[in-house]
C-alpha cells in the first residue's frame, strides 16, 4: 500500500487505515503493514506481523505469559489466625520442683491495628483458674513488631494433675500506658493443653496466634471472689475456678531442738478478696490442741498480690510421740485495716487427715532431722478443732 506525500517527502496515513484493527481473540494489534507507520509504538511486532499465518501471530505473546501468573502466596496459612503474627515459646514442667517454666522468645509479623511500631508484653494465665491469680507477663518491648523478650514465666506450685486439666493461655499484648483508652485489645492469643508436656523435658513451639474469644461475665458474678465492682470486664468463662489457691509448707522434727520446725515458704494461685483483684495475705498457724505453751504464730503480710513468698520458719516444741496426738491447723487471711480479716482458704495436717497431708505429716514425724516440702491445696472453709 502506496501513500502519496507532500513535498518535503514526510508520508501520510488516512484517518482509516490509522484506526483499522485487527478484531481476532487474543492481545489488540494493529492490521499487518500498518505497523510500518508506527515503529516507535510497536518495536516487537515489526517481523511476526506481516505473517498471515495465525501461530505466527500468537508467538509474541509467548514471553509475556509470566506476567499473567498470579502473585505468590505469603508464607503460612493465608487466615485470619496466620495473619496476626506467631509466637515462639518453650515450655518445661520441672516435675521434682512442682514448677511450670514458660520461656517468651520472640513474636514475628504481628500485626497491631495501628500503623508503625509497637509496644508488646507477653502475658501468661493458667485455665481454669482465677484470672489474676495465675497471671504473669514479661516486660515491654518497644517500638518493633518482631519483639524478643527471652524471658522466663515460672508458675509455682504445679503438680502433675494440674498437667493433666489445665491449659495455659499467652496474649500478645499491647501496651496501653503511653495510650489514652484504659486498656487496648490483645493483638492475638493462644492456648496449649498441658498434658501435651512430659515432664522434666523441655518442649519448644512455634504457634500461629489467634483472635481472643470472651465472654460477657453474667451479672450475677459482679461480686464473686472479689471480683471488680466498678468497671464491666469481658471475661472468660474459665476463670471462675472453685480453687482457693495452695500453700508450700515445710516440716522438719529437729533433734537437737527438740521440736517441730513449720516453715510457711509461699502460696500460689489465691482467691482474690478485694475490690482491685488482689488480696494481702497472711499465715496464721495453731497447733492444737495447745500445750500451754506459745501455740499460735502469724506470718508478715504481703500487699496487693496472690502469690505471696513467705520464707518465714517457726517453732513447736514437743517429742515426736506427743506432736503425734496433735493437728497443725494452717489458714491464709486477706488482711483488712480497720475490719474483719477474710479467710481465703486452709489445711490440716495432722494422724487423722489423708492423702498427701497425712503423708506430710507423718513422714515428718518418723524420721528426725528430715525436712520434706509439699504443696497442700487449700479447703473453701476454715480448719475445724477436734477434739
Amino acid at each position: 500500500m502506496a501513500c502519496a506525500g507532500p513535498a518535503s517527502g514526510r508520508q501520510r496515513v488516512s484517518m482509516q487505515e490509522h484506526m483499522a484493527i485487527d478484531v481476532s481473540p487474543g492481545p489488540i494489534r494493529p492490521i499487518h503493514l500498518i505497523s510500518d507507520y508506527f515503529p516507535h509504538f510497536y518495536p516487537f511486532l515489526e517481523p511476526v506481523l506481516r505473517a498471515p499465518d495465525r501461530q505466527a501471530m500468537l508467538t509474541p505473546a509467548i514471553p509475556s505469559a509470566p506476567q499473567l501468573q498470579p502473585s505468590p502466596e505469603p508464607e503460612g496459612d493465608s487466615d485470619d489466625s496466620t495473619a496476626l503474627g506467631i509466637l515462639e515459646f518453650t515450655l518445661l514442667f520441672d516435675e521434682d520442683n512442682s514448677a511450670l517454666h514458660c520461656t517468651a522468645h520472640r513474636a514475628k509479623g504481628l500485626k497491631p491495628p495501628a500503623a508503625g511500631s509497637v509496644d508488646t508484653y507477653v502475658k501468661a494465665n493458667l485455665l481454669p483458674g482465677a484470672s489474676k491469680a495465675s497471671q504473669l507477663r514479661t516486660r515491654t518491648v518497644r517500638g518493633t513488631r518482631e519483639p524478643v523478650w527471652e524471658e522466663t514465666l515460672t508458675y509455682h506450685g504445679f503438680t502433675c494433675q494440674d498437667a493433666g486439666r489445665k491449659t495455659l493461655r499467652l496474649c500478645v499484648c499491647e501496651d496501653s500506658r503511653l495510650r489514652r483508652r484504659r486498656r487496648a485489645p490483645p493483638l492475638g492469643e493462644l492456648r496449649v493443653p498441658l498434658r501435651k508436656l512430659v515432664p522434666n523435658r523441655a518442649r519448644s513451639f512455634d504457634i500461629c496466634l489467634e483472635k481472643r474469644r470472651l465472654i460477657k461475665r453474667p451479672k450475677s458474678l459482679d461480686t464473686a471472689r472479689g471480683m471488680s465492682l466498678y468497671e464491666e470486664e469481658e471475661m472468660e468463662a474459665e476463670v471462675f475456678g472453685e480453687e482457693r489457691g495452695r500453700i508450700l509448707l515445710s516440716l522438719c522434727y529437729s533433734s537437737e531442738r527438740g521440736g517441730l520446725l513449720v516453715g510457711v515458704l509461699r502460696c500460689a494461685h489465691l482467691a482474690p478478696m478485694d475490690a482491685n483483684g488482689y488480696s494481702d495475705p497472711f499465715v496464721r498457724l495453731f497447733l492444737h490442741p495447745s500445750s500451754g505453751k506459745k501455740s499460735k504464730y502469724k506470718t508478715s503480710v504481703r500487699r496487693k498480690t496472690l502469690n505471696p513468698e513467705f520464707n518465714e520458719e517457726f517453732f513447736y516444741a514437743g517429742h515426736r510421740e506427743e506432736l503425734a496426738q496433735k493437728a497443725l491447723l494452717v489458714s491464709v487471711w486477706d488482711y483488712d485495716l480497720g475490719t474483719a480479716d477474710d479467710f481465703i482458704g486452709g489445711v490440716q495436717l495432722s494422724g487423722r487427715a489423708s492423702g498427701e497431708r497425712l503423708r506430710h505429716w507423718r513422714e515428718c514425724l518418723g524420721h528426725c532431722d528430715h525436712r520434706l516440702e509439699l504443696w497442700h491445696l487449700l479447703d473453701s472453709v476454715p480448719p475445724q478443732l477436734g477434739d
